[in-house]
């Protein structure tokens, strides 16, 4: 039941992302005629603030939406209409400014998830279809895809259990403690449908409260008895004869080797939890510390050091302007610049007024969230599609693409208009979305603009015991040298050996080309199942975990 003073409904409404109220109104009450016309958001300003809305459209949405409410409020504050889906569509269709079509909305009702019912939930059971028969699955990893299909196994009724080489769940949340890490999906998206949240904290949560919210998960849904943590997997084998994997593993750092046998095995190891280290000439010889930043040491202060940071990606953008707060000097090797998106609101926490409305006003989390995941899927695919009449170099693939260039560009010239030299080495030269977008806030533009932080885009030729020498024979000195150089994310399921039918090699089948049907199934490997698999790392994609969740389906329905 909604309650509300007339003064806890103005200062939500003060800070409400607007595009998502009037929607939400509309599917409480049943009353289409809110819906206007004359303030639908437009989807070319969707990255604007509130979407680009107009100050007189705001005010318009607030007056409307505030009567609408006091009117909800005094009837008893309880929705007794339920919406047709031809209804639904309209309102999905008005909240995002373009037609949703009618196959699309069953799955963003099951993204939505509005009413709590988890729609995704396997719809059958093993004591339904195979009461007497013995099916084990064993998952590798208890980070966010395998805790996800740990908790639908557990649904069907499925035997299993996860192989975790850390002592905790979360992977890379677990992992990645360095300064600044946080997600650059925004939490409302990024969570699992029948999981989600309206208290978050912040609109892009830190590392420290996702690792709590996976870690949550796994308590609320019983998951912790069947985890083996401080258990590293070394070899899989399927067995014809038996129709079964044959799995070795170890326990701890050097504990001995034991063998597992299961009926089908997924693996939910990711793409994140193998650092690369590049290749350098003299990297073992500095004599300073090192260490990649997924490896952050715990007790480091880098207090008045002279830092050398390599890699400009998502890791560093994040951790630089972090360090450069306290150290004395910040060298920054950059081998190729990110596009940055401007997103103000990148760090901050998610007012008080906002916070009343997630929390207070039914539906509204729901609704804002299908906002956000149409913004990064939909909203952005027309500027992911190459054009192959389309002719501008490695500068755009698409007329689509091209206008997000120019748009990104006017983030670059309003952040360095007094510093050609930072315009020049910053301005990616390839097209948006052909890798990771980093988000900024402006903190980025800040940290190299300081005067202690220099932007180095000259090859590096060495490392030498006191700092790192460029192609130009410079030697910048430094205390501490940190690699943010990303992972091994082409080199699928590494370290582990994995022998399919026929004594078929996993790695030596790719040869350095992972590939897999739908990123999940690879032939000659039966019942053996990828999540975060192959080509499934791309950049319109809602959340990483809206893929997972589409692949335990996928999974289960196997």
């Amino acid at each position: 039941m909604f309650q509300a003073t007339d003064a806890e409904i103005d200062a939500g409404l003060h800070e409400a992302q607007l595009i998502a109220v009037l929607p939400t109104l509309a599917y409480l009450t049943g009353d289409l005629t809110l819906l206007r016309p004359e303030l639908v958001s437009q989807p070319l300003l969707a990255a604007q603030p509130q979407g680009g809305l107009t100050a007189e459209q705001q005010e318009a949405i607030r007056l409307l939406a505030r009567q609408t409410l006091i009117k909800f409020r005094d009837s008893g504050g309880v929705s007794r209409h339920q919406c047709s889906q031809s209804e639904i569509q309209d309102i999905m269709s008005y909240t995002v400014g373009a037609f949703v079509s009618d196959d699309y909305v069953p799955l963003m009702l099951e993204e939505l998830s509005v009413t709590g019912e988890d729609l995704r939930q396997p719809m059958w059971s093993r004591e339904d279809i195979a009461p007497h028969r013995s099916f084990k699955v064993l998952i590798v990893g208890a980070g966010m895809s395998g805790i996800l299909a740990g908790y639908r196994l557990k649904q069907a009724g499925i035997e299993f259990e996860i192989l975790e080489k850390n002592a905790d769940v979360g992977g890379t949340w677990l992992e990645n403690t360095y300064p600044g890490c946080r997600v650059d999906s925004a939490n409302h998206v990024y969570s699992y449908s029948f999981a989600q949240r309206s208290d978050w904290p912040l609109h892009f949560s830190t590392q420290d409260v996702l690792l709590e919210y996976f870690q949550g998960c796994v308590e609320k849904f019983d998951l912790a008895t069947s985890i083996q943590f401080q258990t590293q997997v070394k070899e899989m084998e399927w067995i014809e004869a038996d129709s079964v994997w044959r799995v070795s593993v170890q326990r701890g750092a050097n504990g001995p080797i034991e063998v597992l046998r299961a009926q089908a095995v997924i693996s939910a190891v990711g793409q994140l939890n193998r650092p690369k280290m590049p290749s350098i000439t003299g990297r073992e010889s500095f004599s300073g510390q090192s260490f990649h930043s997924a490896n952050w040491p715990d007790s480091l202060d880098l207090t008045g050091k002279s830092v050398a940071v390599i890699g400009t990606g998502a890791s560093g953008v994040q951790l630089i302007p972090e360090v450069a707060k306290v150290a004395k000097t910040v060298s920054i090797y950059q081998r190729t610049p990110p596009w940055l998106t401007p997103i103000a609101h990148y760090h901050d926490k998610i007012g008080t007024g906002l916070q009343w409305l997630f929390q207070n006003v039914p539906a509204y989390a729901q609704w804002y969230r299908f906002l956000l995941f149409w913004r990064t899927t939909e909203g952005v695919l027309a500027s992911c599609v190459v054009d192959p009449d389309w002719s501008d170099g490695e500068a755009s693939v698409s007329a689509a693409n091209k206008h997000l260039r120019d748009r990104l560009l006017l983030y670059f010239d309003a952040v360095f208009p007094d510093r050609p030299d930072l315009h020049e080495k910053t301005v990616p030269k390839y097209a948006p979305f052909s890798k990771r977008v980093a988000l900024d806030n402006g903190s980025w533009a800040a940290c190299l603009r300081s005067d202690h932080v220099e932007l180095i885009t000259d090859r590096i030729d060495h490392i030498e015991s006191s700092g790192i020498v460029d192609a130009e024979g410079n030697l910048r000195t430094a205390d501490v040298i940190i690699y943010a150089t990303g992972f091994e994310a082409s080199d699928f399921l590494t370290p582990m050996r994995v022998v399919g039918r026929d004594g078929a090699d996993l790695h030596k089948m790719w040869n350095g080309e992972a590939r897999a049907y739908l990123g999940i199934t690879i032939p000659h490997f039966p019942n053996f199942y990828c999540m975060y698999g192959p080509n499934t790392n791309i950049v319109a994609n809602g959340s990483i975990i809206f893929f997972s969740e589409c692949e335990t389906h996928y999974i289960l329905g196997c």
